[in-house]
């Protein structure tokens, strides 16, 4: 059985492993699971033949908390540095003090009258203590640049001739040449030391898993209603890889609202990271995802799952799963580069379908009762739109739930629109809206009824209640029967309305004054026909 052991970071905690022997090791990535939010669960195996002390450059970056190995051995594991050849790269972010070491290099001024200075370019110890780190936490000093954190800019580069030390400033160098192998330089890079002890057998196995930032997935789905009856529902999954080079055999998707509470910190583990960064990090709150569609949370309720917050329950889904709500899709085995993406087919299934206009006609009051002014509108133009949309209305035909993404709708190979689908529970019911319905005219008006007007204390506080009276019309100026779906949405208390609509009471109202409802209507409407609706409410308006 594997023994669960947590990984110590200790400095100095086996001395022999900076300066005694040390043999390489690789690891092996055997699967990936990718949230949507650009979190990656990372399982990789590392196989030991005996005890010792291991090197395995692939370095993680894990999330705080997230960082633990399984293993038939004891194992300590140590995140350090070591200089290492590594090929040389391009001019940005080169440090000639640490690439160059050891090599003898002749270094031309910009300015001809300096004679040119040559040298071997002299190894440097890092900053320590003190000099390297912030004991106050105040801003983060790295201890070296790594994966694109770049060090401190210096200024001389430091060169050892036989008539001592030379100091050359960087800014007057014109060129420098760099005697030896052009193709390999020094670098210091970050390293990981299984130190392994007391195998119950050989070869041992190290099993890492993490959380780590860099590789995603964002879903997209086509809906092709060419057929008027029958509707072909396509899932497509785009990866990016931004984490590092993947051969995996098994790569899952995953969708479900996950809770990672320190997904934006780092752990103190990462050599890109110091106590002060850490600290800041966890100062930092993470945004939380919500239905509303400001720009931050509306980012929220695509890269998690959100229902759609106008959707009631739908009692009529097909129970799944179990456990936590998160679904794992295999989309099996493949290799990607970093930096590359990849498009790939998901899931595909058929399902019957309805043709809708579904007429929205929103909440002119807020929670006190009074309207709801101008510059509110603008600030979230979608939710305070009236207007008509022709939709389509189905279950959803996959055997899993459709995560929230983007829809495309299609029909005999023209594109009709495109649509926010939420998040859909297997065999829940969802509408899509397609594009205005411009051929469909309708019109709402409201006017509140003249009388005394009854005063109502809450809470310490005075309002008025109001009668208001409202009317919808709708007119079809298409040459075909469509289905009608009417849905205004009021604060107050309903006193009667045409053709017997049905209530909801809208989960937003639940701690207002008033209460939030939906008047719900389903019609048919033949060509020219016209449609004409009242209702009455009551309403208390903070006076």
């Amino acid at each position: 059985m594997r023994k669960l052991t947590a990984m110590a970071v200790v400095a100095g905690l086996f001395a022999c492993t900076a300066g005694g022997e040390e043999k390489p090791a690789k690891s092996h990535i055997i699967s990936l699971g990718l949230f949507k939010n650009g979190l990656a669960v990372v399982k990789r195996t590392v196989s030991i033949p005996g005890p010792g002390t291991y090197r395995v450059e692939d370095v993680p970056e894990p999330i705080h908390g997230t960082y633990w190995i399984e293993s038939n051995a004891k194992v300590v594991t140590q995140l350090t540095s070591r200089v290492v050849d590594a090929p040389a790269r391009g001019s940005a972010g080169v440090d000639f003090q640490e690439e160059l070491v050891g090599r003898q290099v002749v270094i031309y001024f910009t300015d001809g009258r300096i004679p040119p200075a040559t040298g071997e370019v002299e190894s440097l110890q890092p900053a320590r203590g003190e000099a390297a780190w912030d004991r106050t936490y105040q801003r983060p000093r790295y201890y070296y640049g790594y994966r694109g954190q770049q060090p401190s800019q210096q200024r001389f580069l430091i060169l050892r001739s036989k008539d001592g030390r030379s100091y050359v400033d960087l800014s007057r160098i014109a060129y420098l040449q760099a005697k030896g192998d052009a193709g390999m330089v020094k670098r210091r890079k970050p390293v990981l030391l299984f130190t392994v002890s007391a195998a119950k057998a050989k070869p041992a196995t190290i099993h890492i898993s993490y959380l780590a930032k860099g590789m995603a997935w964002a879903p997209s789905y086509r809906v092709d209603i060419s057929d008027p009856k029958e509707l072909v529902l396509h899932q497509k999954a785009v990866i990016k890889n931004e984490l590092e080079s993947v051969n995996a055999p098994s790569i899952h998707l995953i969708s479900g609202f996950p809770s990672v509470q320190f997904g934006h910190v780092t752990s103190p583990l990462s050599l890109r990271t110091s106590w002060s960064n850490f600290f800041s990090q966890l100062n930092q709150r993470p945004q939380s995802g919500h239905a509303s569609l400001s720009n931050v949370a509306f980012q929220q309720v695509v890269t998690h799952n959100v229902p759609a917050p106008d959707r009631g329950l739908d009692l009529s889904a097909v129970p799944s799963g179990e456990g936590v709500d998160l679904h794992y899709q295999d989309i099996g085995k493949h290799k990607l580069a970093e930096g590359d993406s990849l498009a790939v087919d998901v899931a595909s299934a058929k399902a019957a379908y309805d043709r809708i206009v579904e007429w929205i006609v929103p909440d002119t009051r807020d929670a006190d009762g009074r309207y709801i002014r101008d510059h509110e509108r603008r600030q979230d133009p979608d939710k305070y739109q009236d207007a008509a949309w022709d939709a389509v209305r189905f279950k959803n035909p996959l055997p899993f739930p459709m995560t929230t993404g983007p829809a495309m709708i299609v029909s005999n190979g023209h594109f009709n629109g495109q649509r926010l689908s939420y998040w859909v529970n297997t065999g829940e019911e969802t509408t899509l809206h397609i594009t205005k319905a411009l051929s469909i005219r309708t019109r709402s008006v409201e006017q509140e009824k003249e009388g005394k007007r009854e005063i109502v204390y809450v809470g310490g506080r005075t309002f008025r209640k109001t009668a208001v009276s409202g009317e919808l019309r709708a007119n079809n100026h298409r040459k075909e029967t469509i289905t009608l779906v009417i849905r205004r949405r009021f604060s107050g208390d309903l006193v009667e309305a045409d053709k017997s609509p049905k209530c909801t009471l809208l989960e937003e109202g639940v701690y207002s004054v008033n209460k939030r409802n939906e008047l719900t209507w389903g019609l048919k409407l033949k060509p020219g026909e016209e449609i004409k609706l009242t209702y009455r409410y009551t309403v208390l308006v903070y006076h």
